[in-house]
């Protein structure tokens, strides 16, 4: 076959897929209806393989895998499979080529799932069109009838190698004529980057005016004329861009332009470069005023402001010209290892946690995806630098698709690798230590783990990010060194001075600026206090938490992986209050095994010696989605298909967990706790599955629990505690669904507080069921690890308290400190309060604590 199959000055598209051809006119949306896309038709399909329509250069359209362009002889050409399919994020989608392949005519590009794309989008109707600069003209195509896969499609007219000559030379001219292009960035702020519908407003909006506008992103280009030109730039989400602009209308364009994307300033760098960086520069907060986030890790500290700049890494390797493939894949090759053998080297210096951490970076770069993802690119002509960071894009997009908390937070780990490669092949030094001023608080839009370790240690009081996560590794190494931290203060944050005085409460989540000396002595005597207390709770973490006047409240662990299970126990746990199964289930192509499952949970109840663990059945589902557990797309994934909701419609998974719960030895050191109940049936439902496995057994059946994540849980409880042994408030749940606040969002996460009087009074009426029925009432949420919520969670009447390990002795402290009867009052007065902040105003009186 030829390059292209022509009919003298006519290039024939093939039906990429079978089905209906109708017009543009009637796709059920405006930027493919009104042309704003290019011109063309779409087809309703009834196949599920995508296959090219000619030869032409592969070039992706984002990383949601439902869209692609081919560069071809005739223009740019999108096939964009489906309406709204940028929602689904990728799912039911499979690409069989890469970007920058070479394909010829009829060779299969992606399939996906139909019956995916018809529940998950708003139509299956795909558009087939051209555009770009220089798109040729339609002549001929079929509408009204239905086609077969590899029939012709359409006709277009091809420019004659002269007219295209004449044309680029009349572009050239004009464009010197012009005024001089001046440059500016901005950032993406569209939910799903730059994909049909922004691409098109972006377009539309520079219609009209006499520019040459040009976009760049991750080493390519395209007019900001063209939607599909700019589509196969995969401009995700958050990302920045580098637009050019001139001509006459270059003020009315750059007006445009501001009204869509968002501004930033010059030492941002484009996409794939680095992390997001600050919106805008923030106004400086007042002397005097607290600023609000989520702890990281607890702690106090009084210091001065350090300002960590957020310029991209090794701005030099990202605009370096690629070279041979051979090599550029050669310097990436050895900026990887150059990273690698410095990680290793950095391990021996750390602690446990730092360690970890390292170790899990060490597997990032060592990934075989990972790397044949970069040597694609490169094969396909980018440099080492673009390669590296288009396959980590690629790899935080996918993980951003999950939806959950803990999986989005490890995109920083991305970003990290993707930073110290980028820095290895600009030829910089890995093992410099960043000099601070002594007590330092750094203050960042989002720091990475590297950056941390690179920080010097012994002049660096704490930590306030703008953005982040509270189970990020940052956090989690910031807690293994006793670093004082919050998260997602807010671009506020990011108006303070360098040097400015600063108070930092990762007790309270609260950050003070330039505060009054007053306060500065006060937060010194409770800095001295604490250090004490520490000291003390330290050296009795094995006793047990008896209250003053005689009541012992048991203070169990959290657990998330076998490793974490003997550190516990030193720290002083009586026992693990809930172990999440997650960790078994996720990042696999299949379901664990009875035995692989059984090696598992043997392992950490021999590590517990004895005491009682409680597994807690999977929590997949909505936010959480495993792979081989396919499930059609859902709005709201935290009122959908999770939980113990997904284990009862999986009782294939749901048998072989109970199943390796129950052979555990030895016998009874097992409970078994089921997320996410809001009816009795479901529980009924696990007790009938249950009792025959432990028949089997030959066992007596587990005790079972449910955790109260839900209002609806709350007002059932007393009939609950009719079915099951135990009760478990997950306090980070509940107050999600109390308050109607996402706990992902933003805006809302450091309001998100389990003080709240509504949320409380949920606990009481818990409180007041389980002493009823006699039945054992714990919490195992992060509200256990606040020792301001401790005084409450006893006055309530609470056996049990199941914390992060790290958090043991302060809170076992916490409890021998106080009088049951007094807790009882104090919790009395609590309900009748307004709102959280009133409330933890109040315990703090209380407990003498300014």
């Amino acid at each position: 076959m030829e390059e292209a199959t022509r009919n003298g000055a006519t290039l024939e598209l093939l039906a990429p897929l079978s089905g209906w051809v109708l017009p543009l006119a009637e796709v059920p949306d405006p930027v493919f209806a009104q042309g704003l896309a290019g011109d063309g038709v779409a087809i309703d399909p009834t196949s599920e393989t995508l296959l090219a329509p000619c030869d032409g250069e592969v070039q992706l359209a984002g990383g949601n895998r439902h869209a692609l362009t081919l560069r071809t002889a005739a223009g740019d050409l999108l096939l964009h499979v489906g309406i709204d399919t940028v929602r689904m994020d990728g799912r039911g989608f499979t690409l069989r080529v890469a970007q920058g392949e070479r394909v010829r005519a009829g060779q299969p590009l992606l399939d996906f799932d139909l019956a995916a794309v018809a529940r998950g989008a708003a139509s299956a109707i795909t558009p087939v069109l051209l555009g770009g600069e220089g798109a040729a003209a339609i002549r001929e195509r079929a509408s009204g009838r239905v086609v077969q896969a590899g029939e012709v499609l359409m006709r277009v007219a091809l420019a004659q190698p002269g007219a295209v000559a004449a044309g680029a030379q009349a572009v050239s001219l004009a464009g010197a004529a012009a005024p001089l292009a001046e440059q500016r960035r901005y950032r993406v702020e569209f939910d799903h980057g730059l994909h049909a519908r922004p691409a098109a407003q972006l377009a539309a909006a520079l219609k009209g005016l006499e520019v040459e506008a040009r976009v760049r992103s991750n080493g390519r280009e395209a007019s900001a004329r063209s939607t599909v030109g700019l589509m196969a730039l995969g401009v995700a989400a958050g990302d920045v861009v580098a637009i050019s602009v001139a001509g006459h209308d270059a003020s009315a364009a750059w007006a445009a332009l501001d009204s869509l994307l968002q501004p930033v300033a010059d030492g941002d760098e484009l996409a794939g470069a680095t992390a997001p960086a600050p919106k805008s520069a923030a106004p400086t907060p007042a002397a005097g005023s607290c600023l609000t986030g989520v702890i990281a890790s607890r702690g106090l500290a009084e210091g001065v402001a350090v300002v960590l700049a957020q310029r991209g890494p090794a701005a030099a390797a990202a605009r370096r010209s690629a070279q041979s493939p051979v090599a550029e894949q050669a310097r990436l090759s050895e900026a990887i290892a150059k990273v690698n053998d410095h990680l290793a080297a950095m391990a021996g210096r750390q602690d446990r946690a730092a360690q970890d951490v390292i170790g899990a970076h060490r597997a990032l770069l060592a990934d075989d995806e990972l790397r044949s993802q970069a040597a694609q690119s490169i094969a396909a002509g980018s440099s080492a630098a673009v390669a590296w960071s288009s396959a980590l894009a690629a790899a935080g997009e996918a993980l951003a698709a999950l939806r959950d908390a803990r999986m989005a937070e490890r995109r920083a780990d991305l970003q990290d690798i993707e930073r110290q490669v980028l820095r290895a092949l600009a030829g910089e030094r890995l093992d410099e230590v960043a000099m601070l001023p002594g007590h330092a608080i750094v203050i960042a839009h989002e720091l990475l783990p590297s950056q941390l370790l690179a920080l010097d240690a012994a002049k660096l009081a704490g930590v306030c990010m703008a953005a982040g996560g509270a189970s990020s590794h940052v956090a989690i190494l910031a807690a293994g060194r006793g670093l004082p931290m919050i998260v997602g203060v807010g671009e506020t944050l990011l108006g303070i001075a360098n040097g400015t005085p600063l108070l930092l409460d990762a007790e309270a989540g609260e950050l003070v600026v330039a505060p009054p000396p007053a306060q500065r002595e006060r937060h010194a005597g409770r800095r001295a206090r604490r250090a004490a207390r520490q000291a003390t709770d330290r050296d009795a973490a094995s006793q047990p938490a008896v209250t003053t006047d005689g009541h012992r409240i048991r203070v169990w662990c959290n657990l998330g992986k076998q490793a974490e299970a003997a550190p516990a126990v030193a720290a002083g746990a009586e026992g693990c209050g809930l172990l999440r199964t997650e960790f078994l289930f996720l990042d696999r192509r299949q379901a664990p095994t009875v035995a692989e499952q059984l090696a598992e949970y043997q392992g950490i109840a021999d590590a517990l010696a004895g005491r009682p663990l409680t597994i807690r059945t999977l929590d997949a589902g909505g936010d959480k989605p495993i792979a081989y557990l396919p499930q059609a797309h859902e709005d709201n994934p935290a009122l959908g298909l999770r939980g113990l909701r997904t284990s009862l419609a999986r009782p294939d998974l749901l048998a072989a967990q109970l199943e390796a719960i129950v052979a555990v030895r030895p016998a009874g050191q097992c409970r078994v706790l089921l997320p996410m109940v809001t009816d009795l049936a479901d529980v009924r439902a696990v007790r009938i599955a249950l009792e025959p496995i432990a028949r089997a057994a030959g066992q007596a059946v587990p005790a079972l629990g449910v955790m109260i994540e839900t209002p609806a849980a709350a007002l059932l409880a007393g009939q609950l505690c009719r079915e099951v042994e135990f009760l478990s408030i997950g306090s980070n749940d509940l107050s999600q669904y109390t308050l109607a606040m996402d706990r992902q969002h933003p805006q809302l996460a450091a309001r998100l507080n389990g003080l709240h009087p509504a949320v409380l009074r949920l606990v009481a009426r818990v409180a007041e069921a389980a002493r009823a029925s006699g039945r054992e009432l714990g919490l195992c949420g992060g509200l256990a690890s606040d020792p301001l919520a401790v005084p409450l969670l006893v006055g309530l009447g609470l056996d049990e308290l199941s914390v992060a390990p790290a958090m043991i002795p302060a809170i076992k402290g916490q409890v021998r400190r106080l009088s049951r009867v007094a807790c009882e009052a104090l919790a009395a007065e609590a309900l009748e309060l307004v709102d959280a902040p009133a409330v933890r105003a109040h315990v703090r009186a209380w407990l003498g604590e300014e």
